[in-house]
């Protein structure tokens, strides 16, 4: 049984290690990190864990970092983005290597998850690696091979700074239930055709679902992103109850 076929429940968490198999260069600044842990018994899309750091001298840092790697998966797939003078993606980015032990503890996060048992319409709004526990709920719709109405709105400086893209592209290519729409804040090609700027009102209806179909929105990226969206939607007339958010805090590493 898979996290997502069972009851909702919070499992006990407890610090495991896991052991690094493959690390991946998504951006110049984000790779991912795929674990195999001693001890999991699964988890929902858009759930975290706690990473845990060590040194020598006794010192300990902790970060949470949202799951990318959907249940189905055995690995669990963490991706990192660099954090200026951060000591934890710093370590993560430049000294970790395959084969290293990593300490951590999850599945954590009962609000910002979505199996394909809960049904959709969904959709998914991102800001930069806010990407990163929506692609799960992404994946693990491909997975399961659920017939649910998606839509992804990513929120990137430019075309290099989109984390998983080509996996994206293929899937909006392969599945005519999945739309993406990509904003570009900054650069953008000189033939781009896509949405330049910020997310705004416009965008979010016309690449969204309407009130009518009920959708349920989750949106992940820096807090005045999330606020933003979730203000613009509330404007729209979308139900505050169906607006799901995760923000990230101050920058720490």
């Amino acid at each position: 049984m898979t996290a997502t076929d069972a009851p909702l429940q919070q499992p006990r968490i407890v610090w495991q290690t896991g052991r690094v198999q493959a690390i991946v260069a998504e951006t110049s600044r984000v790779k991912s990190i795929m674990l195999r842990p001693a001890d999991w018994s699964g988890h929902w899309p858009g759930q975290h864990v706690d990473i845990r750091l060590t040194a020598e001298d006794g010192y300990q840092a902790e970060r949470s970092y949202s799951i990318a790697s959907p249940p189905e998966e055995e690995l669990l797939t963490l991706t990192v983005e660099r954090v200026e003078d951060g000591e934890v993606s710093s370590y993560l980015l430049d000294e970790l290597r395959v084969g290293d032990a990593l300490e951590f503890r999850g599945p954590i996060g009962r609000h910002f998850i979505w199996s394909q048992t809960r049904g959709g319409p969904i959709c998914l709004v991102a800001g930069g690696t806010g990407i990163t526990p929506l692609m799960a709920m992404l994946r693990h719709r491909r997975k399961s091979l659920a017939p649910i109405p998606a839509s992804l709105i990513y929120s990137a400086r430019s075309l290099a700074d989109v984390v998983y893209r080509d996996e994206l592209d293929t899937m909006a290519h392969d599945d005519r239930d999945l739309r993406l729409v990509y904003a570009l804040t900054r650069e953008h090609p000189s033939n781009w055709n896509g949405h330049r700027g910020r997310v705004n009102e416009a965008l979010l209806s016309e690449s969204s679902f309407t009130r009518e179909q009920n959708p349920t929105f989750f949106i992940c990226g820096p807090t005045g992103f999330v606020e933003g969206i979730s203000s613009m939607l509330v404007k729209l007339g979308f139900d505050p109850l169906a607006i799901r958010t995760e923000r990230f805090g101050p920058p720490g590493a």
